[in-house]
């Protein structure tokens, strides 16, 4: 750690030794320091003593903070610690959300947004079950009894599961408050899950899916397509609603979802059949110049869950199913049609173990197309209409 008499013309020429970060100590005012990045990046700190410890206070970045400002500073930090004082955990207390409603607006901007392909699920649940309740609370009171009370409540009008996904987001905020010195506690700890969670297994039977194609005919445009292409192309939901036209190539049956897209962070062929070539060709002839297939209502994005069609859909056909049903429900047919496991793993993207299966993921193109479109056919002889549904009332065989 070299020392140096810091002055304008000196600082500005400082450069980090050996490609590393270097720290540079004033001669004047020892404690004084400014860090200088491989980039030509300058902040200036103060190093004191908490006790036996030796803790960092960093004043700010050069050229924002000038050398004669940052040394007042220093000099008033290193005066506090004197005298007993400490600026560095002064400075987390500033940082540190006041209301509940700031930390979720913090957790959503720094870490949903740019991390979480769902950070829309989060931002939903904060708006509609946390913040009417929470977000006027500050947030280092908050108590356990207040998170299972809204818990409770999401619980007792029969969304166990929701309550359950509620707290899993609410214990995540807090975690991340946490890392990041914005709260200092977690008021989740000791909460238990309000609901039990058991794997669906649901497949929709034949009789369930003429139901679902007749009620489709009474559906909005977008949705009419998007639920039939989740079925027939075995897909998730989320990554069939964020299909881009720039990853589809018509001509030639092809999807291709970038790893940027798919939600286990793997790319993936996916083979059009026919009854998908149709759908997306009528989708194309109503969506406009939009880059997704199904934008959202202000075109900037794409649309973000089917959860509020699926209800309807599920009203007007009198059966029980979740969007997942429809991914669940083709492979179990395309199971029972002889598809084999191998083939079928790969049709739905499914992470793999060992070597062999980073180098084996495209060579399954021909059977994984043959398997769709073997289902496609399947499909058009249950519900007896080609599934090209566009709002209206589909084509008759």
């Amino acid at each position: 750690m070299p020392k140096t008499k810091l002055t304008a013309r000196s600082l500005q020429a400082l450069s980090a030794l050996d490609g590393q970060r270097t720290e540079y100590f004033d001669q004047d005012l020892p404690g004084f320091s400014v860090r200088v990045t491989p980039s030509g990046g300058k902040a200036f700190s103060v190093l004191y003593r908490r006790g036996r410890r030796l803790r960092r206070y960093t004043l700010g970045k050069y050229p924002v903070l000038g050398l004669s400002q940052a040394r007042g500073l220093a000099r008033k930090a290193l005066a506090e610690a004197a005298m007993g004082g400490d600026p560095g955990a002064r400075k987390i207390e500033e940082r540190r959300a006041e209301t509940f409603s700031e930390l979720c607006r913090e957790y959503l901007d720094r870490y949903a947004r740019p991390r979480k392909r769902s950070w829309q699920e989060d931002d939903r649940r904060i708006r509609k079950s946390l913040l009417p309740a929470l977000g006027h609370r500050p947030v280092g009171k908050i108590r356990r009894a207040e998170v299972r009370s809204v818990l409770e409540s999401i619980s007792n009008r029969g969304a166990g599961i929701e309550a359950n996904r509620t707290l899993a987001l609410v214990r995540k905020i807090f975690n991340w408050g946490i890392s990041v010195d914005l709260v200092e506690r977690n008021p989740c700890t000791l909460i238990a899950r309000p609901a039990r969670e058991r794997m669906r297994s649901h497949v929709m039977s034949a009789s369930d899916l003429r139901g679902l194609w007749s009620a489709l005919e009474e559906e909005r445009p977008w949705s009419a397509i998007a639920l039939p292409l989740m079925l027939v192309t075995a897909q998730r939901g989320s990554e069939v609603l964020g299909m881009r036209w720039a990853d589809v190539d018509l001509p030639a049956g092809w999807w291709t979802l970038p790893e940027e897209r798919s939600k286990n962070g793997l790319s993936h062929r996916v083979p059009l059949s026919a009854p998908a070539v149709a759908l997306l060709e009528t989708r194309r002839l109503v969506v406009g110049e939009s880059p997704w297939v199904f934008p959202s209502a202000s075109g900037l994005g794409p649309i973000a869950g089917v959860q509020k069609a699926v209800q309807r859909v599920r009203r007007r056909a009198g059966i029980d199913f979740r969007g997942h049903d429809l991914r669940r429900t083709a492979a179990s047919n395309m199971a029972s049609m002889g598809i084999p496991r191998v083939v079928l793993a790969r049709i739905l993207n499914h992470v793999e173990s060992g070597v062999t299966a980073v180098y084996d993921r495209h060579s399954y193109d021909r059977e994984k197309r043959e398997a769709l479109e073997s289902w496609g056919r399947r499909l058009e002889e249950i519900v007896g209409v080609r599934p090209n549904l566009t709002g209206e009332a589909g084509s008759p065989r």
